[in-house]
């Protein structure tokens, strides 16, 4: 089971995910309580093992910036969280080696989503970062080729069901391991962990 820690602000946070077995980290490049300056994620990554999963999470920003934010900060991934066009994803899996893209559960977007060109989807709320979850039924819609990443709402206490539920590819967690915004607590992050890999 693919686990990814979102929303990583600061170094010991990015640590705690890699020693705790997380895939990968997220950081936000967007408005948020926990977006991070290019700069700052760029310190992070420099100290994280050369091939650990290091992503960046952008909403409705050019093709451009998205691809020159992660070569300057170091990146292997970018997730595409806003309203991008079909052409706008192409753009950037032309130059990036890992590309998601995110859609709303139950949204137009999640019907079509295959039409992205990415092998990942990571289906949220309509509310991201929010802690809000969603009918899981509605995942039911996604195009069944896709690798799906459920996202919003999960917490250690419930992630291990809405995997029984879904049966994803991967998980995607942020305010669900936090002790406030942006702030991960190591605990919740092993629970969490280990949770969303005890069905497997």
């Amino acid at each position: 089971m693919f686990v990814k820690i979102c929303g990583i602000t600061n170094f010991k946070d990015a640590l705690d995910a890699v020693e705790l077995g997380a895939d990968a980290v997220g950081f936000l490049f967007t408005e948020s309580p926990r977006k991070i300056s290019v700069s700052k994620a760029s310190e992070i990554v420099k100290q994280l093992p050369a091939n650990f999963l290091t992503i960046g999470v952008f909403r409705d920003q050019e093709a451009r910036e998205v691809i020159d934010t992660v070569r300057e900060v170091g990146l292997l991934g970018a997730q595409m969280h806003g309203r991008e066009s079909v052409a706008e994803v192409a753009e950037v899996i032309e130059h990036v080696q890992w590309v998601a893209k995110s859609v709303i559960a139950g949204s137009q977007e999640a019907l079509k989503a295959d039409e992205f060109g990415t092998l990942m989807i990571l289906v949220d709320s309509a509310h991201p970062g929010t802690g809000t979850s969603y009918d899981l039924n509605l995942l039911q819609q996604i195009p069944k080729a896709l690798r799906l990443i459920l996202s919003g709402g999960l917490t250690v206490t419930n992630v291990g069901e809405s995997i029984k539920v879904v049966s994803p590819w991967g998980v995607d967690v942020s305010s669900g391991v936090e002790t406030s915004p942006g702030v991960k607590d190591r605990t919740k992050m092993r629970d969490f962990i280990k949770n969303a890999r005890s069905n497997l």
